[in-house]
């Protein structure tokens, strides 16, 4: 609903890093290939990726995934869902989320400049977890005097759980498939197994 206009992830931060590549007990160690467990920036896309070979891989590293010259990663195997995460990518996921909302700042605070009804009875704004009419109708009214400039000020200005938080829970929401609508990621369709 609210994702920006690109078409594929450029960048994604590591989440976990499985230099002996996933278990498998039909193949011997020696022959599987490294596997680092991501999420992409821009679309939150979940994606095993294929490490080049002597690289060094950090977790939370930002890495590059997009078209042309990759300097770590030799190139994206797949999309994967929430439940093919390691339970380590899994503890790891809510801070690098934290860590990506924070950064991309002025994209969600303009998510809450801009938001729009989804139906007669609901409002984007009361799809982030905490939300409900009475902060949904403080968020617009507080935006009529002035648009939001930052999470501080949208903070200082409306009595909400943190925004940060808040957007960081309705992501996870998201990527675990617990709800029909989707404000910042794309939906996996079991068929669609690339970035």
């Amino acid at each position: 609903m609210y994702a920006p206009r690109k078409k594929y992830e450029e960048f994604a931060y590591v989440l976990d890093y499985l230099p002996q590549g996933r278990p498998d007990y039909r193949k011997p160690v020696y022959s599987r290939e490294p596997i680092v467990l991501a999420i992409g920036e821009d679309f939150f896309t979940l994606l095993e990726l294929v490490p080049k070979k002597d690289v060094d891989i950090s977790l939370h590293e930002r890495v590059y995934i997009g078209k042309g010259f990759r300097d770590k990663i030799d190139h994206v195997k797949r999309r994967i869902t929430y439940n093919d995460l390691t339970a380590a990518a899994k503890a790891e996921l809510p801070y690098v989320l934290e860590k990506i909302v924070r950064e991309r700042e002025s994209f969600f605070v303009d998510f809450f400049n801009k938001a729009q009804p989804i139906t007669m009875r609901m409002h984007q704004l009361e799809l982030l977890p905490g939300i409900g009419k009475k902060i949904m109708w403080e968020i617009l009214e507080e935006r009529k005097k002035a648009p939001f400039k930052s999470f501080d000020d949208l903070s200082s200005r409306v009595k909400m759980p943190d925004p940060v938080k808040t957007i960081v829970k309705r992501i996870l929401t998201e990527l675990e498939g617990e709800d029909k609508y989707y404000l910042f990621t794309r939906p996996f369709k079991p068929q669609q197994r690339t970035a």
